[in-house]
């Protein structure tokens, strides 16, 4: 016959207790840092504007919940344009991002294996420096003074007739900068994960292709590019959702008169002062951006479970 033993919490935490601090510690994070500032988000969106600090209240015509910021979001043409502007402008950096990392990463995994860690150093290395620096330094190439700026006005007039020769190429305060930019800072968040994906084939299924007939291009197309499909999802994702809500670059050389959305929120919380309008546009904007995350994680876990499950 057992005795039972009485429930001891020491005896409890040196069992279990690590292992579930442990395991709960990203739960907290992202309960603390995560979703509590969303709940508030969430709170101030459906409030009103008020003149208190902070300059939201609840109660008068809308008691409860203030539908008014996000019947905004469908027919004020600020918000919606600034949507727009900010898909088409991630988007256009994501390929632009995909087109030039894609051979970089197929290339990092050619190279000998000494030669390997020393260009993704080469790769990450810009992370070393602020981001600040590095977008005001693209500022002075961009100006109209520039040596870089100079040196691309005088290729152009090389290339076109003589009437449509110019002086300097206007590419400050407009959406081209903003995508050069975003593609120079997103760049290695593209690198990387195809560089993981690309790194994990198997080398021999190209060589078997080409035994078997195929040209390197169709090799690349039937064989390498199908098996770099979820590098592709995550570096897409990791350039997309930071971009399409980006704040700093627009700010710094972005054109006001066609702002992107991160400058719309930040200006309605500091200019407005109307933060339950502009909380509804972040969470609007989370809303948009967590859906391809999602969609990419039933993906990532289908595909890891296998067809036909």
């Amino acid at each position: 016959m057992s005795v039972s033993r009485p429930f001891s919490i020491a005896r409890w935490f040196h069992r279990r207790g690590w292992s579930d601090l442990i395991i709960g510690l990203p739960y907290g994070w992202l309960l603390l840092l995560f979703l509590l500032p969303f709940l508030i988000v969430l709170a101030m969106s459906v409030g009103s504007q008020a003149p208190t600090a902070p300059p939201v209240g609840f109660g008068g015509e809308y008691p409860w919940i203030n539908p008014r910021g996000y019947q905004r979001l469908f027919t004020d043409d600020l918000y919606i344009r600034s949507f727009l502007i900010s898909l088409m402008n991630a988007g256009l950096a994501t390929l632009l991002c995909l087109g030039l990392g894609y051979p970089m990463a197929l290339g990092l995994t050619r190279v000998a294996k000494s030669w390997r860690n020393i260009l993704l150093m080469l790769v990450i290395l810009p992370f070393w420096t602020s981001f600040l620096l590095r977008v005001y330094a693209w500022m002075g190439l961009m100006g109209k003074s520039s040596w870089f700026n100079q040196l691309l006005t005088d290729g152009w007039n090389l290339l076109v007739p003589v009437d449509w020769a110019v002086k300097s190429i206007p590419m400050m305060h407009s959406n081209f900068a903003v995508v050069l930019v975003m593609v120079y800072t997103y760049l290695p968040f593209m690198i990387l994960p195809l560089y993981s994906s690309l790194e994990r084939l198997d080398p021999t299924l190209d060589e078997a292709a080409m035994d078997l007939g195929s040209r390197p291009f169709r090799v690349f197309l039937d064989v390498t590019l199908p098996q770099s499909v979820p590098g592709i999802i995550a570096g897409g994702l990791l350039v997309f959702i930071p971009a399409a809500g980006e704040l700093v670059i627009p700010t710094l050389v972005g054109d006001a008169s066609t702002p992107m959305i991160g400058r719309v929120i930040a200006d309605e919380f500091n200019s407005a002062r109307d933060w339950p309008m502009a909380s509804a546009v972040a969470v609007a904007l989370l809303v948009l951006m967590v859906g391809p995350t999602m969609l990419y994680s039933r993906y990532q876990a289908r595909a890891e479970e296998g067809p036909g499950k």
